[in-house]
């Protein structure tokens, strides 16, 4: 498994899938999902979705959390199956009770939506927050949504904006909107035009123009001009180096 794993990992597909193939005959649950992870995403061989379910399905009955992801997300998106929310949600849980961050990230979106599943708000904080401590930028921006519309819990501006910031942090453009808005009005955080300004640009660059547009034109409108080049030079600056 390590040999083949190494090989994947170097782009020597062919290589990884003659030592898994194998092993997954034998019913290794890893070989399994990997040989059907290979079928779903065609490196290796000619993509396959139907060949990738047979291989995930059998890793996924076995407990496998990786076979379980890819299997729901097969589900999910109608890959080699027909097309149920409903049966995506069910793998998606098993694979986010094995601690798998991406189940947890999408079974809390899907909680939130009510997509295959009920909408369930404390469902949805419970396996974001879970997500978000594997460092899911994805859950930590809806943990801010969930604070600032109340979905489930008291209205927080300060952990929404708390959240947010995490998202931001890790580039993600929404939070990047979200988080200079609340800078913009002082909602959860100091009122902050030169800070604002900074996560508006970052978010219009990052491709969530439509969000931070109304926020970006007011933003500049009130900023002066040494605080308009302030903000332009922090989002010039590398995220990490961000305090």
């Amino acid at each position: 498994m390590a040999e083949a794993l190494a090989a994947w990992n170097d782009g020597n597909y062919g290589v990884a899938l003659d030592l898994w193939a194998p092993l997954a005959q034998a019913g290794l649950a890893r070989a399994q999902s990997n040989m059907g992870a290979a079928f779903l995403e065609g490196r290796g061989v000619e993509r396959d979705p139907a060949k990738a379910v047979t291989w995930l399905q059998l890793a996924a009955e076995q407990g496998d959390a990786g076979g379980q992801r890819n299997l729901a997300l097969c589900h999910y998106e109608g890959w080699g199956v027909p097309q149920d929310q409903a049966e995506a949600a069910r793998w998606y849980e098993k694979a986010a009770q094995q601690d798998d961050a991406d189940a947890q990230d999408m079974l809390s979106w899907m909680k939130l939506l009510g997509g295959g599943c009920p909408q369930d708000y404390p469902g949805a904080r419970y396996w974001a927050e879970r997500a978000a401590a594997h460092g899911r930028p994805g859950a930590m921006a809806r943990l801010g949504d969930i604070h600032h519309n109340a979905l489930g819990v008291a209205r927080d501006p300060e952990a929404a904006a708390r959240w947010w910031r995490e998202a931001a942090r890790r580039g993600h453009a929404e939070a990047q909107a979200m988080l200079g808005a609340a800078c913009l009005a002082g909602k959860g955080v100091p009122r902050d035009i030169v800070e604002a300004l900074h996560w508006l640009l970052r978010a219009d660059a990052g491709g969530a123009g439509e969000l931070a547009s109304g926020f970006l034109r007011e933003a500049r409108s009130h900023a002066r001009p040494a605080e308009r080049a302030e903000a332009e030079r922090r989002a010039r600056l590398p995220l990490e180096t961000l305090s």
